[in-house]
């Protein structure tokens, strides 16, 4: 969700996909899990991870999905494989616990710890401390001004960008359009940005703009776009650059029988891949990476910083569309299938090592 830094052009295959067609997390995952296998390392472990176990802290902002669900599930796989000791706090989209269960991890005595998702103005001052204390820090998908810090995100103008490309090639240009998105999360606000240029690119008009954030996201935005679109019924596509708006969104035009309204989204999950190909569903294609592949990724940037050698501030993630063409046709029905059919989803290559037994999902 709320999702830092060199930009990465969207893989060509991005484009050929279009041109075919952002412990405990929350909600459950649907559909089969995520399944994995590991790349021996062959290069011999440096410190710390050459004596036992590392202390590894996660803390987490997870909201509802499967998509959170399978991020952890690869960071807690490549943890396991690296020879981490993870301990997985999730605040579940409650700031003032996230600062807790950060302050009680500074204080927990581990070596590294990986911050997951939050608001800025609530984790920095706690970043800051945990930096002074001479603990690394990693962030995925959140902003922080701390030169110490090593932020990784999704590449989320080329997220938007492949999104929003979808959605012109679905409804042209020069029509009215609906907005689904929440201001203040860091990679929502990347994707909005893209989105308010891609407006005049396109000559559309913002019929209107709702969302919310919760730990039930889908269900409490379906109401908001629903009461849109009764004022807005003209609009010909929405786009909501995060999966569960996508899902909310989905579900108001379903609800409505809005035939004609087209739906693009972001972030790609099991979930999301059942609601894109479900019978005569709007959401007709989405932008992202495999969450189970970035969340492994994640856990290896931090261990290269932990061992010195990852040599950088800043990771990114790149990105792949998929529309509901490709899945239809290919009749893929889970993210297994996509990696089979996708092979960019997998970034084995990011934040790799020969010493580092890579997790692949």
């Amino acid at each position: 969700m709320s999702r830092l830094a060199s930009v990465l052009a969207v893989p060509a295959l991005a484009l050929v996909l279009l041109a075919t067609a952002c412990s405990q997390s929350g909600g459950g995952a649907t559909g089969p899990q995520a399944t994995s296998s590991v790349a021996q390392a062959t290069g011999p472990r440096p410190a710390p991870f050459d004596h036992g176990a590392v202390p590894v802290a996660l803390v987490r902002q997870s909201g509802a999905g499967d998509y959170f669900e399978q991020w952890g599930q690869g960071a807690k796989a490549q943890a396991k494989a690296l020879g981490i000791d993870l301990s997985v706090y999730d605040a579940q989209a409650d700031n003032a616990r996230q600062a807790t269960d950060l302050s009680t991890a500074i204080n927990s005595g581990v070596r590294a710890i990986i911050v997951d998702h939050g608001f800025p103005a609530t984790l920095e001052p706690l970043i800051d401390q945990a930096v002074g204390k001479g603990i690394t820090v990693v962030t995925y998908d959140v902003d922080t001004t701390n030169s110490k810090v090593v932020t990784t995100s999704q590449n989320d103008a080329d997220i938007a960008t492949a999104a929003i490309g979808a959605l012109a090639t679905a409804i042209g240009k020069n029509a009215p359009v609906g907005y689904v998105n929440v201001a203040g999360y860091a990679p929502l606000d990347r994707r909005d940005a893209v989105w308010q240029r891609a407006l005049g690119d396109n000559g559309w008009t913002q019929a209107f703009k709702v969302g919310k954030v919760t730990d039930s996201t889908a269900t409490d935005t379906v109401p908001l776009v629903s009461a849109a679109l009764t004022q807005h019924g003209d609009v010909k596509g929405i786009f909501a650059p995060y999966d569960e708006l996508a899902k909310g969104a989905t579900l108001a035009v379903q609800n409505k029988r809005l035939s004609g309204v087209k739906v693009v989204g972001a972030d790609i999950s099991n979930a999301d891949i059942q609601a894109i190909t479900a019978a005569d569903s709007p959401w007709v294609a989405t932008a992202g990476t495999d969450p189970s592949a970035v969340g492994a990724a994640v856990v290896r940037t931090a261990a290269l910083q932990l061992a010195g050698q990852l040599g950088k501030q800043s990771v990114q993630f790149p990105a792949v569309a998929v529309t509901r063409d490709l899945l239809v046709s290919k009749q893929i029905q889970n993210l297994d299938q996509l990696r089979a059919a996708v092979p960019a989803l997998a970034l084995g290559q990011v934040s790799a090592a020969d010493w580092i037994p890579v997790v692949a999902h």
